[in-house]
């Protein structure tokens, strides 16, 4: 045999082994997939969603054997930037390692000196959420400012932001889209044009969510025209989330919307020159932007004088920032472009999944309260009623909330107690109010000014205290999301 027909051979066998092996991890609405057993399976909050066609993508990229990112990095790259429509998109290893990129980049000295993140400087942040979108301005150097959360949308507080500002010391705005509920962007979006700020959008968990606003206000803070694919309904600009600030994070964990094992992505949305800056903190800080196992594509590998190096040192190993190494590798990029082609089905399945749920639980509204999307004022089987704002939100939703209200005969902890014993998989509000936790309350004793607070941040206790979320990623079928609605429902009524 040649070795392409060997080659031919190992990934029709790997198809088929994968087939065999791995029918349960299949799209929900697939023909193959197997039928739900409440005796044996358990209900997971996440996991993976894949089929045949990534594990013989993973296969036939190891068998080429470049390992590190490459050209299948680079074709998913472009395919995310293309969907979201964006100018660039740049692979990490991790959503965690996204946000320390994107953030490390608005600390570069290439910047203007006046937008330049330094020591010292306040980025304004909430209360309630995943550390890692907190954690890279203080390793900057930086001063986190908490405000307090929304405990319906379980985003930030925009009436807070001006209560947070300092002129001169606030710099920037980083802050995730709960649960994908895409917080504020209005809002936020004013605060920082009126004030010059940078923002940068957490997005790991909201990947296909978008945000509509009037035309109008739209062209105002100076983005105009939706994200591809999404029609224009002659009123509202609609874009997706991860599009709307300065630079935007994602993250291909397994819980997520698309999933490389470990994996996650910057995306520059505003301003071109970020991509070289956050490239040079992926890539160890080095100044050359030429990709793996290519030389000279400035054209002057020996002609640069930077810093005190002697003049024509080798530009491969001029390094302009105190940098990583946090790229994931092409095996994994190879799995996320098979990924990227399943991502309008998650997306709706994610949609529909909430709506099931939402539904199945209206009998006991009355002691478990549920999420709205950002400028939603009620929701009924019919759809979601509207503010008076002219703003819309469409949520690809990464989890269900459950707030269990101060009138219910239980607590959050034990509805999660017992949804964990009936195999039902659930999470709280992943760290709930941040400055509660061990790290940061350490830190407020060792070191006072590391961070500041806006209030007394309730919101983010009540979160921290009463809600949990279950699932609503696509590998849930039916009968699973019945299962879950059904565990809930005889919890409430065996304790009224």
């Amino acid at each position: 045999m040649t070795p392409e027909q060997i080659r031919h051979e190992i990934l029709r066998l790997t198809r088929e082994y994968a087939q065999a092996m791995h029918p349960g991890f299949l799209p929900a609405d697939h023909p193959a997939r197997p039928a739900h057993d409440p005796s044996k399976d358990g209900v997971p909050y996440a996991a993976r969603v894949f089929g045949p066609e990534e594990v013989e993508a993973a296969v036939g990229s190891t068998l080429d054997f470049w390992l590190t990112l490459g050209k299948e990095g680079a074709a998913m790259e472009k395919g995310l930037a293309d969907f979201l429509g964006v100018r660039h998109v740049l692979l990490v290893n991790s959503g965690s390692s996204a946000n320390l990129v994107a953030f490390s980049a608005l600390t570069s000295h290439k910047l203007p000196p006046a937008r330049r993140i330094r020591p010292g400087d306040e980025v304004i942040t909430c209360a309630a959420g995943f550390p890692t979108t907190v954690a890279p301005i203080i390793q900057n150097g930086a001063v986190p400012v908490f405000i307090d959360n929304d405990p319906i949308t379980g985003n930030l507080d925009p009436s807070q932001l001006e209560l947070a500002y300092v002129p001169g010391k606030t710099k920037a705005v980083m802050v995730a889209h709960t649960l994908g509920n895409p917080f504020d962007l209005a809002a936020v979006l004013r605060f920082c044009r009126r004030h010059d700020l940078w923002l940068v959008e957490d997005n790991c968990d909201a990947l296909g969510s978008t945000y509509s606003m009037p035309k109008a206000l739209a062209k105002e803070l100076g983005i105009e025209g939706n994200s591809p694919g999404i029609p224009d309904d002659g009123v509202h600009t609609t874009r997706y989330t991860g599009t709307w600030g300065d630079l935007s994070t994602q993250s291909f964990y397994p819980p997520h919307h698309l999933t490389m094992g470990e994996g996650g992505a910057v995306s520059i949305v505003r301003h071109p020159p970020l991509k070289s800056i956050v490239e040079s903190f992926r890539d160890w800080g080095r100044d050359c932007w030429c990709a793996s196992g290519v030389d000279n594509s400035c054209g002057k590998r020996f002609g640069w004088k930077l810093g005190e190096l002697p003049e024509g040192y080798d530009h491969k190993y001029i390094y302009g920032h105190l940098g990583y190494n946090v790229k994931p590798l092409d095996i994994q990029a190879a799995i996320g472009r098979v990924q990227l082609g399943r991502l309008p089905g998650f997306i709706e399945a994610r949609k529909a999944n909430w709506q099931r749920l939402r539904q199945a639980l209206e009998p006991v509204a009355d002691v478990l309260r549920f999420s709205l999307p950002t400028h939603a004022a009620g929701w009924s089987p019919a759809g979601f009623q509207w503010d008076g704002s002219g703003c819309r939100t469409e949520c690809s939703w990464f989890g269900f909330m459950l707030f269990v209200d101060e009138s219910a005969p239980f607590t959050h902890t034990e509805l999660g107690r017992h949804l964990d014993q009936q195999k039902i998989g659930n999470r709280m509000l992943f760290g709930g109010n941040l400055v509660r936790q061990p790290a940061f309350v350490r830190l407020r004793q060792d070191r006072p000014e590391a961070f500041r607070v806006v209030g007394d941040l309730a919101g983010a206790d009540r979160l921290m205290r009463q809600a949990l979320f279950v699932g609503t990623f696509p590998g849930l079928t039916p009968a699973m999301i019945d299962r879950m609605a059904d565990c809930i429902l005889k919890f409430v009524a065996d304790r009224r």
